[in-house]
């Protein structure tokens, strides 16, 4: 799966209007919504949710990945957000967060759940890609930051 391939600028809000968890979820999820993408906002909010209250997702250095199996979905989906003001994720190193990542998909495919959680993780475990990603000015810069190939980095 290519996975940057999921990722465009149209599915990228920033900065964002959320302002807790809950709230961000909800903005990333309405945001597919918006494109069709999504067929029941609701259930994919809850199911997100529920899951962010089991574990957080908020796995440290400013990075929150907020994820579901949602029923009805055809393939995997990623929007990301930056947040206006950092947001608590009651993350792991107690640090607010500064972006956040949706990933939701079909409970039929965990492969390719599995396999954009770890992307992202490679992606976003490098400093200066982080860094540059939670700076870039506009939602195509995110888009390009985050899909470099990074042997080219």
């Amino acid at each position: 799966m290519d996975v940057a391939s999921l990722i465009s600028a149209d599915i990228v809000r920033a900065p964002m209007r959320a302002i807790d968890r809950l709230s961000a979820i909800r903005e990333l999820v309405e945001l597919l919504g918006e494109k069709g993408l999504v067929p029941n906002v609701d259930t994919a909010v809850d199911l997100a949710w529920a899951r962010e209250q089991e574990r957080t997702t908020g796995i440290g250095e400013g990075l929150a990945v907020p994820h579901a199996r949602v029923p009805g979905l055809e393939r995997v989906l990623v929007a990301v957000g930056r947040a206006a003001t950092p947001i608590d994720f009651n993350a792991f190193d107690q640090k607010p967060v500064r972006l956040i990542v949706l990933v939701l998909s079909s409970p039929s495919c965990t492969a390719d759940h599995i396999q954009v959680l770890g992307w992202l993780s490679r992606r976003m475990a490098d400093r200066c890609t982080r860094l540059a990603v939670y700076d870039a000015e506009t939602p195509e810069d995110m888009v390009d930051l985050l899909c470099a190939d990074p042997s080219t980095s």
